[in-house]
């Protein structure tokens, strides 16, 4: 396991090669760093703006992660033409790099902190759509009911668990904390989230995913509710069928 002085020592080092490499524009922290929210389980955020082409930066940090840093795995994860690699080390740290090219070199959230070179100001990327994430829970819910009539326990839970995941989006977006991936859940009321626990299944058995699916029929529901009381009155009864036909 690192320590959060193994991690800063790393983060200083691979921005001062940054400074040192003529292609590389610019730098900026993000995530938890540039939020002032680091804490000891926080990984290594770091936003690269490139003169020319990308892919000689991109493969030259790959090489000397692996050979310098004990990476051990990574992944990619691509928006425009920037690609977010994503190391990690045989230390259990992750350290997120994202290789822009300059003219992306700039905040997509709150969380950018630049370091050296001038920001570029990027279009603000569009919040989850309500009307969406509610179509996607009925959804869930329809796939639910299918899941279990026919038996497939464990993609049941899946399609429980997606419908819990629209609830909790929904209640994001209305509270305004960040709906994505999770990040905002712990900012919800108590008791919001309270009623959500009894979603979670205890075991993969029909009577179980019965319970649990009711249980996120109407939580699902109850929030809808809060965003288009009209549309929660449509979806009502054929959900309520739903849970009742498992």
């Amino acid at each position: 396991m690192f320590t959060p002085a193994e991690r800063s020592a790393l983060r200083d080092q691979l921005v001062a090669e940054a400074r040192s490499d003529a292609r590389i524009t610019g730098l900026a922290l993000t995530g938890s760093a540039a939020a002032g929210a680091e804490d000891e389980w926080s990984d290594i955020d770091l936003y690269l703006g490139l003169a020319g082409d990308p892919q000689d930066v991109l493969d030259e940090w790959t090489t000397r992660m692996y050979a310098e840093h004990s990476c051990v795995a990574h992944l990619d994860l691509r928006v425009r033409r920037t690609t977010y690699r994503v190391f990690f080390l045989a230390s259990t740290l992750q350290v997120d790099v994202a290789f822009a090219p300059a003219a992306e070199f700039g905040a997509l959230g709150p969380a950018f902190q630049v370091v050296f070179g001038d920001a570029v100001e990027q279009p603000a990327g569009a919040p989850p759509d309500a009307a969406g994430l509610i179509g996607m829970g009925w959804l869930y819910a329809l796939h639910a009911r299918s899941s279990i009539m026919r038996g497939r326990g464990w993609q049941a839970e899946h399609m429980i668990s997606g419908l819990r995941d629209q609830v909790l989006m929904l209640a994001c977006l209305r509270h305004q904390v960040p709906a994505g991936d999770g990040r905002g859940y712990h900012l919800l009321p108590p008791a919001l989230l309270r009623p959500l626990e009894a979603t979670l299944l205890r075991a993969i058995d029909p009577a179980e995913l019965d319970r649990a699916f009711g249980a996120a029929i109407q939580v699902f529901l109850d929030e809808v509710a809060l965003v288009d009381p009209a549309l929660a009155s449509r979806l009502s009864a054929p959900l309520r069928e739903l849970s009742l036909a498992t």
